[in-house]
C-alpha cells in the first residue's frame, strides 16, 4: 500500500467532511468510488480494503483529535488563526500534527516532508514554505509535546 496516495485521500477526505458536513467514512468512499469511476491515469489501486483502512484510522484520528490539534496549531502558526488557513493547508496541518503527535509507526521526519509535498500538490506556491515553518518548529519541541500533546 502507498502511504503517499492514502495520505492524499486523508487530506481530500478531511476537507470535504469540513466543507460538506459529511462523516469519515462517507467522504473516504465517496472519494474511493469517484476515484474508481474516473481513473483516467489507469492507476490501479492494489490491496484497497488495506487502504481503506487506514485511511479511515487516519481520518477518524485527525477528526477525533482535531481539538487538540487545532489548539496546538495555533500556538505554532504566529500571526495566523486557524481559521484563517486555507481549507487544504489546515488540513495537511491537521493530518501531519496527528502523524507527529499520535501514530507511532511513522517517523516524524517522514510525516513533516509528506506533508510538505502534499501542501506542494495540493496548495498554493506559497504552502509548502508555510507548512515547513509551523511543522519545522513543532518538530523542534517534539519531545516536549509528546510528553503533554494537549
Amino acid at each position: 500500500m502507498k502511504r503517499r496516495l492514502a495520505r492524499e485521500i486523508v487530506v481530500q477526505s478531511l476537507y470535504q467532511m469540513e466543507m460538506n458536513e459529511v462523516g469519515g467514512e462517507e467522504a473516504v468512499n465517496m472519494l474511493l468510488d469517484e476515484a474508481a469511476e474516473e481513473n483516467d491515469t489507469e492507476r490501479v489501486i492494489k490491496n484497497e480494503i488495506e487502504l481503506k483502512a487506514y485511511v479511515l484510522e487516519l481520518v477518524n484520528g485527525v477528526w477525533s483529535h482535531k481539538q487538540a490539534i487545532d489548539g496546538l496549531l495555533e500556538n505554532y502558526l504566529k500571526g495566523w488563526q486557524i481559521s484563517r488557513l486555507s481549507r487544504v493547508d489546515r488540513q495537511i496541518l491537521r493530518l501531519a500534527t496527528f502523524e507527529l503527535l499520535y501514530s507511532s509507526d511513522v517517523p516524524a521526519k517522514v510525516a513533516v516532508n509528506e506533508a510538505i509535498e502534499l501542501s506542494k500538490h495540493f496548495g498554493t506556491d506559497e504552502s509548502g514554505k508555510f507548512v515547513n515553518g509551523v511543522l519545522g518548529n513543532m518538530f523542534r519541541e517534539l519531545d516536549k509535546l509528546k510528553n503533554n500533546p494537549s
